[in-house]
């Protein structure tokens, strides 16, 4: 067994012990758009929506809870324990370099989103009746390089902070900040044109999620002259790029 192997196992074991994450960050997604799907009105179509029912268009924005909150929250809170105990630095004296548990830990995490997704998007279909994504190829792209953006934002707070308790705190204001200014928060129609247009280029990229999913519900939540699907992606992997370096650029290990 390869010592990665070994310590996605590790990590594995560890991210299952943690009730709130698996909670939160896995079983919330599903769990709100069903609570949704159970109001009436969010199950009838309306003309205004172009016949698609306000569960359909909003079931993107239950997926990108769980990719922020683990990206963000998540991730940053356990590498910030592991600094502050002192596990870091101490592995960076044996054969197993504090690179692989990182390493491992990011696996888990994507995993975890991944599988979040797969069961909201299952729910989503057997319960509520939503479809599943009509273009697969662009949401899958649009997931993954909105979750890397996510993540290069939550390690550059992982690279820095000292304590966990301080990693939570930024944790939690990164969390508030890219739903509210991504368009989680508040329906698109109700934003300013300026906090819209900014929207559409904050991680995770709710606006592409949703046209990936839906090209009627994509319609319906742009706003007239919006950013095309494709500069969305090539603005959003970007940012990963970008906060990707500045992480490895700061980063301590002690």
């Amino acid at each position: 067994m390869s010592a990665l192997t070994n310590m996605v196992k590790i990590e594995t074991r560890l991210f299952l012990r943690d009730s709130a994450t698996v909670i939160f960050g896995v079983l919330f997604p599903p769990a709100l758009l069903l609570g949704l799907g159970a109001i009436p009105a969010l199950r009838e179509a309306s003309p205004e929506t172009g016949g698609l029912r306000p569960i359909d268009i909003w079931a993107p924005t239950a997926l990108v809870f769980g990719m922020v909150m683990i990206a963000v929250q998540h991730v940053p809170g356990v590498v910030a324990t592991y600094r502050e105990r002192g596990i870091l630095r101490r592995l960076s004296t044996t054969p197993a370099h504090p690179r692989g548990v990182l390493f491992a830990q990011m696996i888990v995490a994507f995993a975890s989103v991944i599988g979040s997704a797969a069961l909201m998007i299952f729910v989503a279909w057997a319960v509520l009746d939503i479809a599943p994504p009509a273009q697969p190829l662009e949401f899958v792209v649009a997931f993954i390089v909105g979750y890397a953006a996510l993540l290069g934002i939550g390690m550059i707070s992982a690279a820095v902070v000292r304590t966990s308790s301080a990693a939570n705190q930024i944790g939690t204001l990164l969390f508030v900040a890219l739903m509210f200014f991504g368009g989680a928060f508040l329906p698109r129609v109700l934003m300013p044109d300026v906090l819209r247009e900014i929207g559409e280029l904050i991680p995770p990229g709710l606006q592409a999620l949703t046209t990936a999913w839906s090209a009627e519900a994509g319609e319906i939540t742009a706003t007239a002259g919006g950013q095309p699907f494709w500069l969305q992606i090539a603005v959003t992997a970007g940012i990963a790029v970008i906060a990707s370096g500045i992480a490895a650029k700061l980063f301590r290990w002690e």
